[in-house]
């Protein structure tokens, strides 16, 4: 498992270097600038509020746990934070999912030395965000239903010391699924299909949703994680996948 989780990390990396590829860049300004802009609020919302967050910590605290409080604050401000980018993440993929939609197909056609489909790409839109909003909704109720028992584990004293490696571990699946379901989505795969096809493959999924979830934490890198994960997965589907019909 551990080489499958290496693999999915080198496919973080060798996104960053197919970006501005001709004939790819165009498709990667528009969830590049979803995501600057998108990102950019997160981290002034963590900013300002993170003085409320402390003083929200020190209310909650109970009496008897005074003598740990050093080692958890820390790790709700880890969770707070995840939380905070997580759900600004989700917002990102869903204004940007026809364009991500888009990038993955080209990018895909390059790795296939493929003809690009025929048309103008951009006049595909509407019906593409037909697929790619319904497949968003899907998504965000299937991350609600897991956030109810995270959000326990949480709130939970003692039990809560988990609480960050299960948020980093829930954003990685998630960062997997999320962007998987672009190129495989292009292939008529649908959300459920994309889980099963991933937990087959959990070591490279876990891989390249970590690499991306970091991104997400690192300033400037941050800005990159949307374009990186969908061509990211892409190399993914297409080193996976075999044959278009496969």
């Amino acid at each position: 498992m551990i080489d499958r989780v290496f693999y999915g990390l080198t496919c973080v990396r060798r996104a960053l270097g197919l970006l501005w590829r001709p004939g790819i860049r165009v498709f990667v300004l528009v969830p590049l600038l979803v995501n600057s802009v998108l990102f950019s609020i997160a981290i002034r919302y963590i900013w300002l509020r993170f003085h409320d967050g402390r003083q929200w910590f020190a209310g909650w605290m109970p009496d008897w746990l005074d003598w740990i409080a050093w080692l958890l604050l820390p790790l709700v401000i880890v969770v707070l934070v995840l939380a905070v980018y997580y759900g600004f993440t989700l917002l990102a993929n869903l204004i940007a999912a026809p364009f991500n939609s888009l990038l993955a197909e080209r990018v895909e056609s390059l790795l296939r030395d493929e003809p690009a489909p025929p048309g103008q790409p951009f006049a595909r839109l509407p019906a593409i965000a037909a697929r790619t909003i319904a497949s968003e909704i899907r998504k965000l109720l299937y991350q609600l239903l897991w956030l109810i028992p995270l959000i326990i584990v949480t709130l939970v004293p003692g039990v809560n010391v988990v609480a960050p490696a299960a948020w980093f571990l829930f954003g990685a699946w998630m960062m997997a699924v999320n962007y998987a379901d672009y190129p495989m989505g292009n292939h008529d795969l649908y959300f459920a299909d994309v889980r099963r096809r991933l937990r087959r493959d959990r070591g490279a999924a876990l891989g390249l949703g970590g690499a991306l979830l970091g991104m997400t934490l690192v300033p400037g890198l941050n800005f990159l994680a949307m374009p990186v994960g969908v061509v990211g997965a892409t190399v993914y589907w297409v080193e996976s996948s075999g044959p278009v019909n496969a």
